[in-house]
Formats: C-alpha cells, sequence, structure tokens
C-alpha cells in the first residue's frame, strides 16, 4: 500500500497536529545566510570601523527580518487555559485538556492538547487553522471543521470569531489583520530605503527614512491594541475562561519600532550637532584624511617629496623660460 498525499488511503487521517512554519523558517535562514556572509568578510574590514560596521549590519538585518517576519506569524494575540470539558458534541464524556487560541494577521490557529495526550482511546493533539485573509473564507473553514467532526473545545472557540457569532468580532480583527499587514509592507520598503541611503553615504534622509519605518510600525501597533481593548469576548469552559494578551510577535515589533524611532533620532540629531562622529561610526572619516595628505603636499611646503621631484621655483622657472631675440 503506497502514500497519498502523505496518509494511508481509505483509512482516517491522522490528527493534526501544530504545523512547523515553514515560512519563517525560510525567512530567518535567508537573513541568517547574509549575516554569516557578512562575519566571514568582517576581518577584511580595516582599524576601528570594523565593529561599527558589524554593528550596522546586525541591526539593520534583525529590524528587516522581524518586520518581514511578523506578517506571517500567528501569535499577535496568545490565550491558554487548562479545563475540563466534553471532547464531542453530544458525549458526556469529559477530557483534561489544555486549549489555545494564536490570532495572527490572516486568521486563527486553535490547539488542543490533552492531558496526558493519550485519552479515551484517542491522541489528542489538534491545531486548527481558520484563515480570513483575502480570498479566504473564514465561515467555510469552520463548516469544514463541522463537516471533519472537529473536537467541541475548537469549534466553539472558532465560532466566536465567525460572522454569525453575537460577540461579533471578526469584521473588527480581519480589517485590522489588512491595514497591519500593509502598514508592515510599507515600512519594510521603507526599511530597504534606509538601507540602499546608508550605504549610498546620504545619512540624513537615511535617518528620515528609519523615522517613517518606526512610524508605520508603532502605527500599526496602536490600530491593533486600539482594535483588541474596544473588544469583548468571553470565552468560558465551565467556570474557567480563556484570558487572551499580547503575544511575542507584538513585543518583537514593538522592540522594533522602538529600536528604529531611537536609531533615527540619533542619526538626525548627531547630523546636525557633531557630524564628525557620525561619519566615524558609519566609516566616512577616509576623505578628511585624503583631503589633510593633500594640503601636506602643496608646492608651498618644502618638505614634501613631489616639490624635490617635480617642482622648481618661480624664479629659476622666469630665468629658462626668458631668451633674447
Amino acid at each position: 500500500m503506497t502514500l497519498w498525499d502523505g496518509s494511508y488511503p481509505f483509512y482516517p487521517g491522522p490528527n493534526a497536529c501544530f504545523p512547523f512554519d515553514t515560512t519563517r523558517a525560510v525567512i530567518v535562514t535567508i537573513f541568517l545566510s547574509i549575516l554569516v556572509t557578512f562575519i566571514i568578510i568582517l576581518p577584511g574590514i580595516p582599524g576601528r570601523g570594523r565593529l561599527f560596521w558589524f554593528l550596522r549590519w546586525v541591526l539593520g538585518l534583525f529590524m528587516g527580518a522581524v518586520i518581514l517576519t511578523v506578517q506571517f506569524t500567528r501569535d499577535w494575540e496568545t490565550g491558554w487555559v487548562q479545563a475540563n470539558t466534553s471532547y464531542k458534541s453530544f458525549s458526556h464524556v469529559q477530557v483534561n485538556v489544555d486549549i489555545g487560541l494564536h490570532i495572527g494577521l490572516a486568521g486563527v490557529n486553535v490547539t488542543l492538547r490533552g492531558n496526558p495526550v493519550n485519552q479515551i482511546n484517542e491522541t489528542i493533539n489538534y491545531n486548527e487553522h481558520f484563515p480570513w485573509n483575502f480570498g479566504a473564507d473564514y465561515d467555510h473553514s469552520y463548516s469544514q471543521g463541522l463537516e471533519k467532526g472537529l473536537p467541541s473545545p475548537i469549534l466553539y472557540v472558532a465560532e466566536k470569531f465567525s460572522t454569525q457569532s453575537p460577540c461579533a468580532v471578526h469584521r473588527q480583527y480581519r480589517i485590522a489583520g489588512h491595514y497591519m499587514a500593509l502598514t508592515l509592507w510599507l515600512a519594510f520598503c521603507t526599511w530597504l530605503f534606509s538601507i540602499l541611503l546608508f550605504s549610498m553615504s546620504i545619512l540624513l534622509y537615511g535617518g528620515h527614512m528609519l523615522l517613517l519605518t518606526a512610524s508605520l510600525i508603532l502605527f500599526s501597533l496602536l490600530f491593533f491594541s486600539t482594535v483588541r481593548s474596544s473588544l469583548e469576548c468571553p470565552i468560558q469552559f465551565g467556570s474557567v475562561s480563556m484570558k487572551t494578551d499580547y503575544g511575542e510577535s507584538f513585543w518583537m515589533t514593538l522592540v522594533t519600532g522602538l529600536l528604529c524611532l531611537l536609531l533615527g533620532l540619533a542619526i538626525i540629531i548627531l547630523n546636525f550637532v557633531q557630524p564628525e562622529k557620525l561619519k566615524l561610526i558609519f566609516s566616512l572619516d577616509k576623505s578628511s584624511k585624503e583631503e589633510a595628505w593633500d594640503k601636506s603636499c602643496l608646492p608651498a611646503e618644502p618638505s614634501c617629496s613631489a616639490q624635490d621631484g617635480f617642482m622648481v621655483p618661480l624664479g629659476e622657472l622666469c630665468q629658462v623660460t626668458a631668451t633674447q631675440l
């Protein structure tokens, strides 16, 4: 008997466990590969500018990786609860489970894990994703869950975010996710522009782009927190209720936004107060050294080696060129 789409035919499919996020893995792998490349060429950077050069790229890659990764994560808002609840509809059998809710920009993930995992002759380890991004129908995904006969706790939590739920949270979360994703894509573009401007030694405009990146990131967080604080939808399992809070993606995005804000302000202030130190940080002090070397080799200075080889005094030049006809 052969495999068909990862499972044996004519048998019920295995329970869905929490999936491996391949998108996040690809993004992290790409940025880590770039970082390793910079570490390899780091010994070729001369002088004390080596440390500043490495720190600039580490901070830049960190900000870009976070801005890009959080758009595909599913932990902007999370909640867990342990409860004794019925496992299937129209059944009085109780199971002890951990129920998790993970809200992302593109949908909701509901996890169900048994304590222990093996109960009532079944392996209780589920994760189900209900999308609401463009081109996806949340209610259709919920109906498919009903047809598959998913456990009651998963269907109960997923029903809270459907369009027919009295909680009426589907529209708010869906719109917030769409606008946040758009804002973060704009922030990623402005981050790319800042990296390009810094590489071209246009420091002031690069600082302005970092400030714009920080503004877009913080605006998206403000929009999400406003929507979340204005909604109340109790998720009750017997005597216990599920409490949700900001997840890892929210806090990572907040740190990145504040980092962009501080770096952008520091670059702009240094550009007006102490531009020489700013040039030193960005390894732009070579031009001043070349200018100093050029001034030391002017013809007026007798110590210059170029004068000894090619320059002659003005009086001798006049004697050589003046001839009688």
